[in-house]
């Protein structure tokens, strides 16, 4: 499965304003310049996140995005959701009824498609393991495998 890079940009975004929150928005020209992203195209990441009720946006000169409710009440699939969209990423168009399949009988094709069961199966799982894992949990990670990385961002963007 393919994802589009707006999702690991929006589960980074997520990750940074919880790190950088101390009560005031975060514009989009700041998130970028951390990740070194194009603004407009970042923006249209964090409006998903918006929508999504993932973070809230606050307009204006000293506005910009906050989160909407703490990392551990966001999943990963809450992020690939706003991203992607909620469809199923496999989209069975039964072609099984074409060519040799258009003479089958129409109690051979009501049975469900075997490539469409094993597609959904696998998607369940996907969505299941990502459901199970809050940003709360990727954060932790994170700050385990960098020592202090709370305080080096906070640095980082203090000088930038």
């Amino acid at each position: 499965m393919r994802m589009s890079e707006g999702v690991e940009w929006a589960a980074h975004c997520c990750l940074l304003l919880d790190w950088l929150d101390d009560g005031r928005p975060v514009s989009t020209g700041r998130l970028a310049l951390g990740f070194d992203l194009p603004p407009p195209y970042l923006n249209k990441q964090l409006q998903a996140l918006v929508r999504a009720g993932i973070a809230t946006s606050t307009p204006g000169a000293r506005g910009g995005f906050r989160l909407a409710r703490p990392l551990d009440k966001i999943t990963m699939m809450d992020v690939v959701a706003a991203i992607e969209g909620p469809e199923d990423a496999f989209q069975c168009t039964e072609i099984r009824r074409r060519g040799p399949g258009a003479e089958a009988s129409e109690e051979s094709l009501r049975r469900p498609c075997s490539v469409h069961t094993a597609m959904r199966r696998a998607e369940v799982a996907w969505r299941k393991a990502l459901s199970e894992q809050t940003l709360a949990e990727v954060q932790a990670n994170a700050e385990r495998s960098a020592s202090d990385l709370r305080g080096q961002i906070r640095a980082w963007y203090a000088r930038h």
